[in-house]
Order: C-alpha cells, then sequence, then structure tokens
C-alpha cells in the first residue's frame, strides 16, 4: 500500500527523517519496503499483514506513527452538526450474519464535476485513477480511513428501498466495469425493489452508477462479513480496492464516521443537501475485555517493566484498560480485530517498546524427568512388539482418496463411510479425513511392490475420523498392519498361509501386553476372503479384524499375481489400551512334572477350533494347565462337510505328582464330554 508523508501529517504531527519514520514502523511490525520522492512528497510502500486491516488506510498507519513516537493523533471533524432532513430511503436486511450493519445518507441537489486538484493528487501518489468527483470522493475516503462507500445515483434506485440478501438462483448484473456477471446463489448483493443493483462489498452495478448528470445519491456505508465477501470474490474472480479491505475487516463503529466526513466532503465541494442518516444495525458491537496480570508480561519478555508504563504502551494504541492491582483489563478497540487474548497483548507491549530494547538473556529451561505416561509407555510396547515379529512401522498422511473406500465396498450403513471433507484439499486424493487404516496399508503395499520388494510387513499407528454428526469428529486411535510374501521357488511343498502368519504376529503381541481371553471368530467384513478372517476378541469385546482380501478387492487394485494372499488387519488400540492389566503377576515355576494327551476328533465344518477350545479351558480348569490346537485336517476319506482337529492338553497339578491313572481317568472323562459337546467322534 502506497502512503503518503504529506497526507500522515494531517494526523500526526510527524518531524522526523523519513528514513526515521520507516525505520520505527518497520521495528513495530508495520514492514515500510520502499520510499521514493513524488512531486517532491515523500511515499511509502506499505507491506501490511493480513492480521492488521486496520493498517491499510491513512488513519491506521498514522496511528502507528503516534505510537511509535509518542505523538497526539488528530482527527479530521465528522460530525453533521446543521439541522437535516429526514431521509425517505429504507434500509433491510435479509442476513445479519452476512451484513452486520448498513447505513446510508441521502444527498440531493449535487453538481458532478472533476476533484479539485489536492484529492486528484493525493489519489495519484496512492495508485489510484481520478473519475470524478464523487467516486473521487469515496476512493479518497477509503484511503483515509480505510471503510470502503458506494454512492448510488439515488434517482435510479427503484422503490427507494435498500435491501442486503442473497443472489439465489439464476441472478445477474452487469457491474461497472462492463461485465455481465451471473452470480453465485450464496453470493451477497444490494437490491432495490426491482433487482440487484450491486455485489455487496466488491463492485458497484452499472444500471445505478454515478455519471456527470447524476443530481441526488444514496451514500452506502455498510459492513459485511468478511468471509462472504472473499468467497464471492474468489468464485467471480473479481478483485477490488473495497473488496480487499472488506474481506480482511472493517471498523463497524468507525463507518458511519467515514459515512459522515465523505457527506461533509461532498458537501464542500460538489454542493448539495445532506438527509438525515438511514441506519439498520440488527445486533450491537459489544467490547471484548481481556485480563492479564503484569507479572506475566514481564516473564515472557524478560523485562523489568512497571505497572504504569505497560497500561501507558496500551493507552498509546488505542487499547483503554483498568488497573487491578497485580492485573488489568484490557478493552482492545473494535479495529483490533487480531487481539483476542493475552498473548496478543503482550506482542502490542513489546512491539512498542521495541524488540530492540528488549535485553538478550540466556534462556531458562528446567529438565523433566522425562517419565512418560502410561498410555505412551503401552503405545511402546505394541510398536516394539510388531517390530519384534519383523514389521516396519509407516506414517501416512490421515486424508483417504473417497475412490478408497468404493474399493473396500462397505455397506451404506458402516459408519466407516461417514466421513469428514477437507475444505481446501491439495489434491482429490487427499480429500477425506481417514475413516480407517485398510486403504493406506493397501497403498503402502502396492507402492513397496512396484519397487521390487516381494516381503512385505509393514504397521502404523494412527487416529481414524468418524462423522458423528457434532461439531468435532470421533477421533480414534487404530493399529493397522498389511503381510505378504511372495511364494518361494523350492522344492519343498509345505507352506504355512499367510494368515496363519500374521495371526501368529498378533498373537505374539498379546501375549507381550500380557493380554489373555483372546479369541477369532469368522469375520464378516466384505473386503476380506470368507473362510480366510476373522474378528478379533477379547473376552468377548471384537477389538478389530484380520484376514485376507477378498478375490474382489484384488481384482481392484490390479495385481497380476496369481492367488496372492494379502493378509491385512485392524485393532482398536484405544479399546486395547484399557484391556491391559495394570501390573504384571508372576507366577511361582511348578513344583510337579506335567503330563501331555494328545486328542483327534472328527466334527462338522463349521464349529470352529476356538469354540472347542475354550470348550476345554473351561472343564477342570484346575487341572488343566494349557491347550493348544497342533493339527487340522479336511478330505481324504473323511465325510463330506467335516474336518478333523488335534489337541494338545496338558494337565498338571499345583500340590502334588499326577499319576497316571488320575490323568486317564480325567482325560478320558474329557473326551466324552467333548464328543457330546460337539457331536463328533474320535479319529479312528
Amino acid at each position: 500500500m502506497r502512503v503518503s508523508l504529506e497526507w500522515l501529517k494531517d494526523f500526526v504531527e510527524i518531524k522526523a527523517e523519513p528514513s526515521e519514520v520507516a525505520a520505527r514502523l518497520t521495528m513495530a511490525g508495520l514492514e515500510i519496503e520502499g520510499i521514493e520522492s513524488v512531486e517532491g512528497d515523500t511515499v511509502f510502500e506499505v507491506n501490511v499483514t493480513p492480521n492488521r486491516p486496520d493498517c491499510l488506510s491513512i488513519l491506521g498507519v498514522a496511528r502507528e506513527v503516534a505510537a511509535a513516537f509518542g505523538l497526539k493523533l488528530k482527527l479530521p471533524d465528522t460530525q453533521i452538526k446543521a439541522q437535516i432532513p429526514a431521509s425517505d430511503f429504507s434500509v433491510e436486511i435479509d442476513d445479519p450474519k452476512l451484513c452486520r450493519r448498513y447505513t446510508g445518507r441521502l444527498i440531493n441537489d449535487i453538481i458532478v464535476g472533476d476533484s479539485p486538484e489536492w484529492i486528484k493528487k493525493r489519489l495519484e501518489k496512492s495508485g489510484l485513477r481520478p473519475v470524478n468527483s464523487i467516486v473521487d470522493i469515496t476512493n479518497y475516503m477509503l484511503l483515509e480511513f480505510g471503510h470502503p462507500l458506494h454512492a448510488f445515483d439515488a434517482d435510479k434506485i427503484s422503490g427507494r428501498i435498500i435491501r442486503v440478501a442473497k443472489a439465489g438462483k439464476n441472478s445477474k448484473i452487469t457491474t461497472l466495469d462492463g461485465a455481465d456477471r451471473v452470480l453465485p446463489e450464496d453470493s451477497l448483493l444490494i437490491w432495490d425493489s426491482e433487482g440487484p443493483v450491486a455485489i455487496a462489498g466488491i463492485m458497484g452495478g452499472e444500471g445505478s452508477s454515478v455519471t456527470n448528470s447524476t443530481k441526488n445519491i444514496f451514500l452506502e456505508s455498510a459492513y459485511f462479513a468478511p468471509f462472504s465477501i472473499r468467497r464471492t470474490s474468489k468464485e467471480l474472480s473479481l478483485r477490488s480496492e473495497s473488496s480487499y479491505r472488506f474481506e480482511r475487516g472493517t471498523d463497524i463503529e468507525f463507518l458511519e464516521s467515514a459515512l459522515n466526513r465523505s457527506a461533509l466532503m461532498i458537501r464542500d465541494i460538489c454542493g448539495g443537501k445532506i438527509h438525515e442518516i438511514v441506519d439498520n444495525y440488527p445486533e450491537k458491537y459489544i467490547p471484548r475485555k481481556i485480563e492479564v496480570r503484569y507479572k506475566k508480561i514481564n516473564d515472557l519478555l524478560g523485562t523489568g517493566l512497571r505497572d504504569a508504563e505497560m497500561l501507558e504502551i496500551l493507552n498509546r494504541i488505542g487499547i483503554k484498560t483498568e488497573d487491578r492491582g497485580d492485573h488489568f483489563t484490557a478493552y482492545p478497540p473494535v479495529y483490533r480485530s487480531d487481539i483476542n487474548k493475552y498473548e496478543d497483548l503482550v506482542e502490542e507491549i513489546a512491539r512498542i517498546f521495541g524488540y530492540n530494547n528488549i535485553p538478550a538473556r540466556r534462556p531458562k529451561a528446567a529438565l523433566s524427568a522425562g517419565i512418560l505416561n502410561l498410555k505412551e509407555i503401552r503405545r511402546r510396547k505394541i510398536r516394539e512388539a510388531m517390530r519384534k515379529s519383523g514389521f516396519s512401522e509407516v506414517v501416512n498422511y490421515s486424508f483417504m482418496n473417497p475412490a478408497d473406500l468404493d474399493i473396500l465396498a462397505l455397506p451404506e450403513n458402516d459408519e466407516r463411510k461417514k466421513c469428514i471433507a477437507v475444505m481446501n484439499p491439495l489434491r482429490q486424493e487427499e480429500s477425506l479425513m481417514r475413516t480407517t487404516l485398510v486403504p493406506s496399508m493397501i497403498n503402502n503395499f502396492l507402492y513397496n511392490l512396484s519397487h521390487g520388494i516381494r516381503n512385505i510387513r509393514l504397521f502404523e499407528i494412527a487416529r481414524i475420523f468418524i462423522d458423528k454428526g457434532e461439531q468435532l469428529p470421533s477421533e480414534r486411535l487404530r493399529l493397522g498392519g498389511i503381510y505378504f510374501k511372495e511364494e518361494d521357488i523350492s522344492i519343498w511343498k509345505d507352506k504355512l498361509p499367510s494368515f496363519f502368519v500374521a495371526k501368529g504376529s498378533l498373537q505374539a503381541l498379546f501375549d507381550e501386553l500380557k493380554i489373555t481371553g483372546l479369541s477369532f471368530v469368522p469375520s464378516v467384513e466384505l473386503f476380506l476372503h470368507k473362510g480366510k478372517s476373522a474378528d478379533i476378541l477379547i473376552n468377548g469385546k471384537n477389538i478389530g479384524f484380520m484376514g485376507d482380501l477378498s478375490p474382489d478387492v484384488v481384482g481392484k487394485i490390479g495385481l497380476k499375481i496369481h492367488n496372492p494372499e494379502i493378509v491385512v488387519f485392524e485393532l482398536d488400540v484405544d479399546l486395547l489400551m484399557t484391556m491391559l492389566p495394570d501390573r504384571t503377576k508372576y507366577s511361582q515355576i511348578p513344583k510337579y512334572p506335567s503330563i501331555e494327551r494328545d486328542i483327534s476328533i472328527v466334527m462338522r465344518d463349521d464349529i470352529t477350533s476356538g469354540s472347542v477350545l475354550e470348550y476345554i479351558k473351561s472343564c477342570q480348569a484346575e487341572l488343566i494347565e494349557s491347550v493348544e490346537l497342533f493339527d487340522y485336517y479336511k478330505g481324504g476319506n473323511l465325510p463330506q462337510n467335516s474336518k478333523s482337529l488335534g489337541f494338545r492338553i496338558v494337565y498338571r497339578a499345583k500340590d502334588k505328582t499326577l499319576t497316571e491313572n488320575e490323568v486317564e481317568t480325567l482325560h478320558q472323562s474329557l473326551v466324552q464330554s467333548i464328543l457330546v459337546k460337539t457331536g463328533g467322534e474320535l479319529r479312528g
């Protein structure tokens, strides 16, 4: 933004050299990028950061100069003191969230012509082209007070009514630049009784523009919601000096002063009669207040400022304060929308006091013992257990492609389809927040496979995000993994299925975490291979799933491998954490020997080995030390729809040595009970 030093002197009596003014403003956070001389006047090129829209004006920069040099700020007269007639214009606001205030003044019997030379020169030095006296005065006020105004030809406003409302469907307007524009439905427009006359905060319509023949004008000064102006400006690819300021935020209170000063200038330059203000202000501005302890400021800055010094600095930049002993209350002015918390006040004090005046001190930092909390310790145990099984950890972005869920063919009522959409994704492939880790694992697998890696074991611990219809999504910690090993060319035919390798890794994880009550039941996940998948239960609670990817999914990802066994798994870590024992209990080494017995039973194919294992463990539990499945057989001479399961049972007593007769009696009783329970028979 170009700022004339001559214009600044209307507001503050600055006598310092331009170079010193530039240096002071830069040190205070308002960077001066260049200085040039235009017709004997010094003009600064000021870089205004997005959080300081109050500095997009001569007045705003003058405030900073006054604060930096400790000078008094002078404001021009904005009071209309003479008796003035009422206006026959009315203003309606349909959506107060998009237009929080709209004011205007009718000015009759003006003469539109060229502006005085002093106005023209100031506009030109600031980079604006003079048009006519009315347009030039509104542009002058935009630069001086930082508040955009717009003048309508009052005789072209149908019904003498101004209505602020959204465009709705099929709205069009020809703007001042001569372009015919189709307007987005949610754009904010200024309407008369017949149709739109301006795009609010951006550009006026050609049909209501001021010309040299205009005799009466309606002068607008309003506050439009920044997000609405920014959105419309972007959708229309239409930028203006007005939209640049409105989309950063203007002063909802000071806009009346801008209106009055413009009206007075129009009367002085163009003649005319000013009418009473029309002001629609649905919800009045309520000043913010911030409580701050004096000591907190000095502790953060490393300074020794007195209480009175802090208050004096804040008062210099327009922040009213009230001393309350060991702390104070600050009331930021309405034009400082960037000040919302005590850290903002600390920054204001630092920059006006001068960063160069803050002494350099060696920072003090207390070293903590570095003790991890229980949750992090358990996470590390999970990571370490997975690494012990040969898995490598990966870290992915928390995004996914909408097509990923289509590959998994999840049912419509599955909560994993309740996705959070990213408002401004960098690309379509990252437009949703993840609801499952499986797609990321598949992508990691494909990447490694394409780079020639044929033994892939990967895992990730990360959060997923589920849309519950609330303000924030539900976040859950998950452990996801994938296992694949291409079949080696070998003379040996025995090959352990990948499902059981991955299952063994998960069982090793649970053993490492000292979790008991583990069981596996057939899974109903549609993207897993039926018969080669399982839901994982701990004490009856479902904590996740594992299994081979189904042939449909394998086909969709385009693998050119015959019958690949790609195992994926995902566990609910948050739920898993609640099942870990608080402390580890050690058992005494057995004093007495154990006796093993094997049993092979032919049973129906739909009876799971897990259910038989649980039943065996529940029978005579005091003497049964352990049970494991050691054999599975199907086909051959077995009946159709049946299978043979072999179990190894270890018997041991805690207080004596069991005899062969005791074990044999117990074992035969157990065998008969199992046969009755399963409806099976001993395999010969």
